[in-house]
């Protein structure tokens, strides 16, 4: 993890899966340069977070996260998730929600999984531990998390998300989507949250619908929901100047319900 420290509300920043903290970066110099505090962990298993023995659960995660901002000395954060990130934010709400001060969700759902979409992932993981299956695999899922614009228009950043794909340890992409399936509904949680908090979708993502993401929106008291043309599952990467913008409202939002606070 890294970040640097500066006046204000902190904001963790959260990845998606198959990725890890390095799909922020430009979000992250974008908000760091508009004087917030960013804090971009990798989750257990990606990037430089090892994968430790144990059953998979987002839960553990959610902690991983507590301790580490404990390790910082910090207290209160907005927390900004993408797709697999958001659902850790979600588990971190659920298990410490006297330190969220604001929430930002984008392409993910505050329902858990059907039992259909559940077993799809089960299967995902299986299929990501088999050597001789895992590279067609995802090759064929990997263009599904940019919209079709930013596939047309960005051919390099398609490539560079799939080389990301391609790098992640198989063991700890099984163990992610496994988590992921084995969530739970976070809309109760969601309502009573009662903070500053934004829902954002593409619309163009095929993972998340908009349907899905307004039901997110509705049920957090303070939730708004922001719609991105031409965008798919990966905001941060394929409109990161947009993202910052987001949640540079997001925390103003957050700080200024800190003033007056004090």
């Amino acid at each position: 993890m890294n970040g640097v420290p500066v006046n204000g509300v902190p904001v963790v920043l959260l990845h998606a899966l198959p990725l890890d903290s390095s799909m922020w970066e430009a979000t992250a110099q974008g908000l760091r340069a508009r004087a917030h505090h960013v804090v971009t962990p990798d989750q257990r298993g990606f990037g430089a977070a090892p994968l430790p023995d144990a059953s998979p659960s987002l839960a553990l995660v959610a902690d991983d996260l507590a301790r580490e901002l404990d390790r910082q000395g910090i207290d209160g954060v907005a927390l900004a998730g993408c797709s697999m990130g958001g659902y850790v934010a979600m588990a971190f709400l659920r298990r410490h929600p006297d330190r969220v001060r604001a929430l930002a969700l984008l392409a993910a759902r505050g329902t858990a999984d059907t039992a259909e979409a559940a077993e799809r992932r089960r299967l995902f993981a299986d299929l990501v531990l088999d050597d001789t299956a895992r590279g067609a695999v995802v090759a064929r899922t990997t263009p599904a998390l940019l919209g079709a614009t930013t596939r047309a228009r960005h051919p390099r950043l398609l490539a560079r998300v799939t080389d990301l794909a391609q790098a992640a340890g198989p063991r700890s992409v099984a163990w992610a989507q496994r988590a992921v399936a084995a969530r739970a509904d976070s809309l109760a949680t969601l309502r009573t949250a009662d903070i500053p908090a934004v829902v954002v979708i593409g619309e163009e993502d095929e993972l998340v619908s908009l349907d899905e993401a307004r039901e997110t929106a509705t049920a957090l008291p303070q939730g708004r929901l922001v719609t991105l043309p031409g965008v798919g599952h990966l905001a941060p990467l394929e409109v990161p100047e947009a993202t910052v913008d987001i949640l540079t409202d997001l925390l103003a939002r957050a700080n200024s319900v800190e003033v007056k606070a004090c």
